[in-house]
C-alpha cells in the first residue's frame, strides 16, 4: 500500500517515513505544499498524511484539491494546532482523521490501518484465494462451500494474509498489524494464531494456501491456474 506524507518539519517526516516503512507499507515524503498537492493529484496513493501548515500550499488546499478532483481516498491530518475549529475546517474539507502533534506512534499506526482497512472494504467486499472466500462486510469465510468459524484476531489476520497474498509477511509485521503491538521474540502469539488458522483452513483442504519460510515469516498465496 502506498502513503504520501507531506510534511515540513524534518524530524517529523524522516520519523514517519522510517516507522512505516518499517511496518510495511511503501511510503513517499515530500517537505513542499506545492509539490505534495501535485504527487497527490498525479499519481495514485491509498492514504495521504498532511500537515496543516507547509510551505507553498497548506494541507488544507491540497485537501480541497483532491476532493475537488472526484478522489476519495482516505486523508489524515497531523497539525500542532489543537483548536477545535481548526480541526473541524479539516473534517468539513473531507478530512477522515485528524492527530494533534505531538503524537505516540502506535497511535498513529493504528489510525493508519483502520483508514485503510476502510478504504479497502469500500473498494471490495469479498476476498478470495482458491476456493477460499472471506466476506468483509458479513465477517465470513468459507472455504469449498463450507463455513469457517473464525475468532476476530483470526478473521484480522486471515484478511492481512488475503490482502498481501504472494507477499512473505514478517512475524514483526503480523504482531503490529493485527495485535498492534512491538515483536516480542520470546512470545509465540504469532505461531499459535497462524497454527490455529491453519487448522480452520487448511487441515482437509488442498491446495495448502499458507507457508512457513523459515527465518523469515509466513507467506499467504494459491498456485498458479487454481
Amino acid at each position: 500500500m502506498k502513503i504520501l506524507i507531506v510534511e515540513d518539519e524534518p524530524k517529523t517526516g524522516d520519523y514517519l517515513k522510517q516507522g512505516l516503512s518499517e511496518a510495511g507499507f511503501v511510503v513517499d515524503l515530500l517537505r513542499d505544499g506545492i509539490d505534495g498537492r501535485h504527487a497527490a493529484l498525479s499519481e495514485s496513493w491509498d492514504l495521504l498524511i498532511l500537515d496543516v501548515m507547509l510551505p507553498g500550499a497548506s494541507g488544507w488546499d491540497i485537501l480541497r484539491a483532491v476532493r475537488a478532483a472526484g478522489r476519495d481516498l482516505p486523508v489524515l491530518f497531523l497539525t500542532a494546532r489543537d483548536q477545535v475549529e481548526d480541526r473541524v475546517k479539516g473534517l468539513e474539507l473531507g478530512a477522515d482523521d485528524y492527530l494533534v502533534k505531538p503524537f505516540a506512534f502506535a497511535e498513529l499506526l493504528a489510525r493508519v490501518r483502520t483508514l485503510l482497512r476502510r478504504g479497502k472494504v469500500q473498494a471490495t467486499d469479498v476476498l478470495r484465494a482458491a476456493d477460499l472466500e472471506l466476506d468483509l462486510m458479513r465477517r465470513r469465510a468459507v472455504r469449498g462451500g463450507r463455513r469457517v468459524e473464525l475468532t476476530a484476531k483470526e478473521f484480522a489476520l486471515l484478511e492481512l494474509f488475503m490482502r498481501r497474498q504472494g507477499e512473505v509477511l514478517p512475524r514483526s509485521l503480523i504482531a503490529s498489524q493485527v495485535w498492534d503491538m512491538n515483536f516480542d521474540s520470546d512470545t509465540n502469539v504469532v505461531e499459535v494464531a497462524v497454527r490455529r488458522l491453519r487448522v480452520k483452513i487448511d487441515d482437509g483442504f488442498e491446495p495448502k494456501l499458507i507457508r512457513t519460510l523459515r527465518g523469515m515469516g509466513y507467506v499467504f498465496e494459491a498456485p498458479e491456474g487454481v
